[in-house]
């Protein structure tokens, strides 16, 4: 264990924390809520944005950017989602010097000023669809903040379409969810649960509601993406129409989808040990580090630079020749997160191989200098595939089945994690599982439900879904 970082087996928040700082993700501003992201935690949202973003242009989506205030009198025209985000709402209320008309909204997301520019250039069904989304920062004056997990402003990027039919828009609802799993478990290495959110846990204004939701490694959820169906209900509200292909006017429907920094967040209490991050190959800054023993030594330091400009093209590298010790430079990329280390002297030399060292597991490989690329390929993929394994089997060991509220309440003070158990329906019974759980909520009816019993694990009234129950971040 680093020194300076708190071990999560005795504080799994002060680990986080400690993490956060000594990997130089980000930094404190003098607004309270609000954090500077430095280089390298940047860096890591950068990989995050490049791999999503073929991806949904791939799927025939387009990047706009639309303002970052909104009018109070176009917010009033979704009641339900005005009231849903209301205690978060920033105000701006002076221009200037000038005392403002009318109060402007500071953005806590994005779907008012989506309906208002697709009134305008929405006509025809040859309009649509319009699959539109959006890379930006969003304002939710929160009251309790953690790096990356919940600030008062954070990145994200938020996706708005519009379709000719309700079977369209479904499809693109479940479409992005699917992208997010996939995204999650193939690049992230991060396994979760998917499924519908209740009517109690919706997006405000939304139909419905999909979520994907990872397990930390202390056993409690994240929000990890929603994916949102609005039907035509605001589309309605903003007057959007268009002369359908029977030429009658007809309500577009509408979706909405996003996920954001808080990924940063999952990364590090999915993956990280008391040594500090260990991040996936596909978004680590540094891939691979090469560091060269006795490099003072003759030929050590050219040998370590010829790998450098072959390897480049090919990997994300970083070659360490500073005057720092091999044993501080080995601490050092561990805390950061390095899946690899390559390390090269001249006993390697004369014998044209290297070692390669894991950071998951940190096994040693030794390996032929004629096919190091193809080498390092394979562990890259074993290190994700390990990180992924590992996690999965985290996800199986805390999941949990409740078939009494005993035993529900039991289970919850006892055994971090999340809890399978049978639903009425009824919201009643998620606030009284919530008060008589210190937080237990639900995440998702997943798609596919287990028939655990017949009745509610809360009032003992017949069942109508599986949840997934759990505390969150």
């Amino acid at each position: 264990m680093v020194d300076d970082i708190t071990s999560m087996d005795v504080d799994f928040s002060k680990w986080y924390t400690d993490i956060v700082k000594k990997a130089e993700l980000m930094d404190y501003s003098s607004v309270k809520g609000c954090m500077i992201i430095q280089p390298y935690g940047y860096a890591i949202w950068e990989n995050i944005q490049r791999e999503l973003d073929s991806r949904f242009k791939a799927t025939g989506h387009q990047n706009v950017y639309m303002p970052l205030f909104i009018p109070e009198s176009l917010l009033q025209k979704e009641k339900d989602h005005v009231k849903g985000f209301a205690p978060e709402v920033a105000w701006v209320t002076e221009g200037g010097s000038e005392k403002l008309s009318e109060r402007l909204c500071v953005r806590p997301t994005s779907e008012i000023l989506f309906c208002e520019h697709y009134q305008k250039i929405i006509k025809s069904y040859r309009d649509l669809p319009k699959l539109y989304n959006q890379w930006c920062s969003v304002v939710r004056w929160e009251k309790t903040t953690r790096p990356f997990l919940r600030s008062s402003e954070f990145l994200w990027q938020e996706g708005h379409t519009m379709h000719e039919t309700a079977q369209e828009a479904m499809e693109e609802t479940l479409g992005m969810l699917r992208i997010y799993e996939e995204f999650y478990k193939n690049v992230l290495a991060i396994p979760a649960v998917t499924g519908q959110k209740t009517e109690k846990e919706k997006f405000a204004g939304a139909v419905a509601t999909y979520t994907i939701e990872p397990m930390m490694h202390n056993g409690v959820a994240l929000q990890g993406g929603t994916s949102h169906y609005f039907g035509d209900g605001w589309a309605k509200n903003f007057d959007i129409t268009f002369t359908g292909r029977d030429n009658t006017l007809q309500h577009p429907h509408q979706t909405s989808w996003g996920v954001s920094t808080r990924m940063i967040g999952a990364i590090i209490m999915v993956h990280g040990d008391d040594n500090g991050l260990v991040l996936p190959p596909k978004v680590a800054p540094i891939q691979l580090a090469i560091i060269p023993i006795a490099q003072h030594k003759p030929g050590v330091l050219d040998k370590a630079n010829a790998l450098y400009e072959s390897l480049k093209t090919k990997f994300r590298v970083k070659l360490d020749d500073t005057d720092n010790s091999p044993g501080w430079k080995f601490s050092q990329y561990e805390m950061q997160g390095v899946p690899l280390r390559l390390e090269i002297g001249p006993k390697d030399i004369e014998k044209n191989q290297c070692v390669l060292v894991r950071r998951d597991t940190r096994e040693k490989l030794f390996v032929s200098l004629d096919n190091l690329e193809e080498e390092i390929e394979k562990a890259l993929e074993a290190v994700h595939n390990g990180l992924y394994e590992r996690a999965l089997q985290n996800l199986k060991e805390k999941t949990y089945t409740a078939t009494t509220l005993d035993e529900f309440v039991d289970t919850a003070a006892n055994k971090p994690g999340f809890i399978k158990a049978m639903w009425c329906g009824d919201s009643e019974c998620e606030d009284k599982l919530k008060e008589l759980t210190g937080g237990v909520k639900s995440r998702c009816i997943p798609f596919n439900e287990e028939h655990l019993a017949d009745t509610c694990v809360c009032c003992g009234k017949p069942a109508k879904h599986m949840v997934f129950w759990g505390k969150q971040y």
